[in-house]
């Protein structure tokens, strides 16, 4: 009998399930430390961060679109400092025209004055008169002697111009005013007096 019990298989306690022993599946959860509650970024911060890239983004926008409106404004600037340039030489030109020697040499016999053919010089140093002083005469050839300045043609003498005064009066007159329209006025003679031209 000792025989037959020692024979027995013996039962394999690791093969053999065991019910007790199987573990349960377990939950597991990460639980961070007081430290880092804290440290986590909250919403306040998340607004003011996304508010400050929004203000960046509005002030670049803002300052594009003053630099184009002073761009827009420069070249308007330019345009008009070019207009103006070409007027300022254009009225430049008139002004030379006007001012040149047969202009004024027409303009003075218009007001009456002769040109003397006989010019006398005084010299400074000892009060000497140099030439023989004669009264000019009005048969002098006076403008006819210039050369003749074709640039002229069309410009009004002094005499022709409108009466205006103020400010704003052109040297031109308007076109409806003709040239014809205008008198020329003497000026009257005081007695005992020495006459004396007219002058603006």
């Amino acid at each position: 009998m000792s025989d037959n019990l020692a024979r027995a298989p013996r039962p394999n306690w690791e093969s053999t399930p065991d019910t007790a022993s199987v573990p349960e599946p377990r939950h597991i959860e990460i639980v961070s430390p007081r430290s880092q509650r804290h440290a986590r970024p909250k919403i306040v911060y998340a607004l003011s961060a996304v508010t400050g890239v929004a203000a960046i983004v509005l002030a670049q926008l803002l300052l594009s679109v003053g630099i184009s409106q002073s761009a827009y404004e420069v070249s308007r600037l330019q345009a008009s400092q070019v207009e103006l340039g070409r007027t300022a030489e254009s009225v430049t030109e008139d002004l030379v025209r006007v001012s040149s020697p047969q202009s004024l040499a027409a303009n003075a016999e218009a007001l009456g004055m002769v040109s003397n053919s006989n010019p006398v010089y005084l010299r400074l140093s000892d009060a000497a008169v140099l030439g023989a002083p004669a009264s000019a005469s009005g048969s002098s050839a006076g403008t006819a002697s210039l050369v003749p300045n074709s640039l002229l043609v069309g410009v009004p003498l002094v005499t022709e111009l409108p009466q205006t005064t103020g400010q704003g009066a052109s040297l031109g007159g308007s076109p409806a005013e003709g040239p014809a329209a205008v008198a020329p006025v003497a000026p009257a003679a005081e007695p005992n007096a020495l006459p004396t031209p007219t002058t603006r």
